[in-house]
Formats: structure tokens, sequence, C-alpha cells
């Protein structure tokens, strides 16, 4: 990430994503290169590439906030990649749904969720 108060690839607060593309995003007067995790606690680096890599442990943070999330946004890049059925029921344990579909797509919805106070988060795999 680039430019003021990132401590460890991480912004802290709830942000809307500002544009996309050209390899990366930009939010909070910031742009960054490379996927991005958003959270009610803030939005973070995320060392994804390809969404067939996505799993629980690129996941966990989502998790770890199961009681500020109700819906997870999977954008997984320019084409839609299915998720296995084993990742949504252990999403769905922790009552967190999950919608996957393009990154564009995934940034776009997440900002008319988060507008609307809903209790959403991202994870958006960068495109070019």
């Amino acid at each position: 990430m680039a430019s003021g108060g990132i401590l460890d690839g991480f912004v802290p607060g709830r942000h809307l994503i500002d544009a996309y593309g050209n390899g990366g995003f930009r939010f909070a007067e910031m742009s960054h290169r490379g996927s991005v995790l958003v959270t009610p606690s803030g939005i973070r680096a995320w060392d994804v590439t390809d969404a067939r890599t996505i799993d629980r442990n690129v996941l966990r943070p989502i998790q770890a906030e199961a009681g500020a999330v109700e819906l997870l946004l999977v954008g997984t890049g320019l084409d839609i990649v299915p998720l296995p059925d084993s990742l949504r029921r252990w999403l769905k344990e922790a009552g967190i749904g999950l919608d996957v579909m393009q990154t564009g797509a995934a940034a776009r919805t997440y900002n008319i969720l988060m507008a609307e106070n809903r209790k959403v988060a991202a994870a958006l795999v960068a495109v070019a």
C-alpha cells in the first residue's frame, strides 16, 4: 500500500472503493497495487492473485470479524470463478453469506451495501 497512515498493509476504518483496475485499487485517498481484503475494521493487502487459491486460510480475517459481517462479496477477477462448497459451508457456520462475482461488480456492490450501512466485507482480486 502507498502513502500515509498504513501499518503492515492495513488501513483502519470503513472506506468506499473509489476505483479499481490497473492491477490495484484506490480508497481512502490512497492507491494500492494488488488484491485487497475489505472488512468493517479496515482494508488490508491480500496476497491472492488467482481466485482458485482462495481458501479458509486467506479468509481467516473475515471469519475473525464474523459478528460484524453478514455477507462476503468475493471478486474473482475478470472471470467468475466458483468457490468450493466447503468454503461456503465454513462461512455459513460463522453466520456469513457468500456471493461470488467479477471484481468490478463486487467493488460496486460493496460500495452500495456499505452506503446502506450493511454488515458487508469484500475479498477483491486485482484486475489489470
